[in-house]
């Protein structure tokens, strides 16, 4: 079934054509209610006006990708150094309801979660249609309508059992989206360029598009405002597309220019060196930064993955927050932030209670409390966390640091002093074990299991695993294979070893009907031991395996 666009609500300047937005998905229940023809042609509009630099910003990162691969680290721009010496500027900051983000949760967009989430206790909720939701048609235009239910106090959920959820909290989170990474398609959609093409539409245009549409002024009526978080930027540029595109989206709407705000991940190398400048270019709309540790750490793999021994990560587990390049880089991020009264958020830790298992609880607790008194301690105004259960372990060590403080936007790291090099110093000194490398395949393929059947956010041995820890797994994996590394106990990390390591999985796994272990080991050998390396495990699974058109 087809829907195509009404024509675009804007005015359209003389001899422009426009290029139509078209739903190849099924429309299911209530589908209608956000694939509305207004909520179209606005994408209509985003992709005419947008998706052709987002396809210039992504041949921008092959082409910087090739050149690490090529021995040309990344430094901290000579062009752009008057923007860091400027001491004058300043970005937007907080919007109403962002002043105190202490405790924030993340979290997948389907209805159980959202009400799960409106009810935690979290100052703010980031809801996830990116690495926690597995990109299926149907969990992306359901999320949407989750969300679009929650703003407007109308969600319940009644499961299969028959027990309902009801957001019952007095006060509920600041509701901060995550629209996918530029790189992922929507084939559900495809759009007409203005040459007449045929072309999947940009899951990021459309999950920003069809949120902001039907929200951005239920929100400010609410009190608080469209909010996004940006993921998996690499540069500059890349903010200042999101940039325009948040200008655009306010003029569509008619509400006041600066409305938006934007907290953006960083969470790859690359940006890692840019950060004052993508505050910089985001500055009428930004809130802050975020300190995306697993993706952080996926794209040093990525990058550094053929170039040598001494790039080489030890096993998963060792590589943590406290190693030298991972503090540099979270140092760097709170300095850059309270220079420019930006707020600086802390990552995940994977660490997950079990209600079942008070002792896997405890030390969950112990962990957690660790990781956030350390970040607290070093600057942070706030952290995630991907639990219930965890909020008021991190809220104790924040609230320790801040009292009744919102923030410590006013505590300068004039103590740091970051280098190219030390962000560059991934030298650990661990072995790779054994036991690294089974966890490596075990979790990659489990994660992928339930990916294929929909899951984003999955807890795997006392871990929350996402697609980030996911691509940490297979790039590792990969790595070691073409970098000749071989196990602490002496086994050579060849295909053949990770392919008896598969099949250990795959006869240990508890099978069941409609059960996606045989596709994911597929996926698995697909990403993880063929000569070429995928920038991202989930394009070729998601073509493969969740477009239904």
């Amino acid at each position: 079934m087809t829907l195509t666009t009404a024509p675009p609500a804007p005015p359209q300047t003389a001899g422009q054509t426009a290029p139509g937005i078209t739903v190849l998905g099924h429309l299911g229940e209530r589908y209608d209610e956000i694939l509305t023809s207004e909520a179209l042609s606005f994408l209509e509009q985003l992709h005419h006006r947008f998706a052709g630099r987002r396809h210039d910003r992504l041949a921008d990162r092959e082409r910087r990708r090739f050149e690490i691969g090529n021995g040309h680290d990344p430094q901290f721009r000579d062009d752009t150094a008057h923007i860091r010496d400027d001491t004058e500027w300043r970005v937007a900051g907080a919007g109403p309801g962002l002043e105190d983000r202490r405790v924030e949760i993340t979290g997948p967009t389907d209805p159980k979660m959202t009400i799960n989430a409106l009810n935690s206790g979290a100052k703010v909720w980031l809801a996830d249609q990116e690495d926690a939701t597995s990109p299926t048609w149907k969990n992306v235009i359901e999320g949407q309508l989750s969300l679009r239910d929650a703003i407007r106090g109308e969600l319940s959920f009644t499961n299969a059992a028959g027990k309902r959820y009801e957001v019952t909290a007095e006060h509920t989170p600041t509701i901060v989206m995550r629209p996918r990474g530029w790189h992922l398609g929507e084939k559900h959609m495809s759009y007409t360029d203005l040459s007449g093409r045929s072309l999947a539409a940009s899951g990021s245009l459309v999950d920003f598009g069809l949120y902001f549409f039907h929200n951005a002024t239920r929100l400010i009526a609410n009190g608080a405002g469209p909010y996004f978080y940006i993921a998996k930027l690499e540069n500059a540029a890349e903010a200042k597309l999101w940039d325009d595109i948040f200008t655009f989206s306010e003029q569509y709407l008619d509400i006041p220019h600066g409305t938006i705000r934007a907290t953006v991940l960083i969470e790859t190398l690359p940006a890692a060196f840019e950060m004052e400048e993508i505050l910089f270019e985001l500055r009428d709309h930004c809130a802050g930064l975020n300190a995306g540790r697993w993706d952080y750490i996926f794209s040093i793999i990525k990058n550094y993955r053929g170039r040598g021994a001494r790039f080489v990560l030890p096993d998963r587990s060792e590589v943590t927050m406290t190693v030298p390049f991972m503090r540099s880089y979270t140092d760097l991020l709170v300095k850059t932030c309270h220079k420019r009264g930006a707020f600086a958020i802390g990552g995940m830790s994977a660490f997950i209670p079990n209600r079942r298992d008070p002792e896997v609880t405890a030390q969950a607790f112990e962990k957690v409390a660790a990781d956030k008194k350390r970040e607290a301690g070093d600057g942070f105004d706030g952290t995630w966390v991907a639990h219930p259960d965890l909020i008021p372990v991190a809220r104790a060590e924040f609230d320790a640091v801040l009292g009744e403080r919102p923030n410590q936007l006013d505590r300068q790291r004039d103590d740091v002093e970051v280098m190219a090099a030390d962000l560059l110093n991934v030298h650990i000194g661990l072995p790779v074990t054994a036991a690294g490398v089974h966890a490596n395949v075990s979790v990659a393929i489990r994660y992928l299991e339930a990916w294929l059947r929909g899951l984003g956010a999955v807890a795997i041995d006392n871990l929350m695993e996402d697609a980030a820890t996911a691509e940490i797994s297979r790039s590792q994996v990969w790595q070691w294979i073409h970098q000749d590394r071989e196990t602490q106990e002496g086994t050579a990390i060849t295909v053949g070893y990770i392919e008896e390591l598969i099949s250990q999985v795959l006869q240990s796994a508890e099978r069941f009907d409609g059960d996606r272990f045989d596709d994911a080991a597929q996926i698995f050998r697909d990403v993880a031991l063929r000569p070429e390396f995928p920038a991202f495990l989930t394009l070729t699974a998601y073509e493969r395996y969740l477009v239904e058109v």
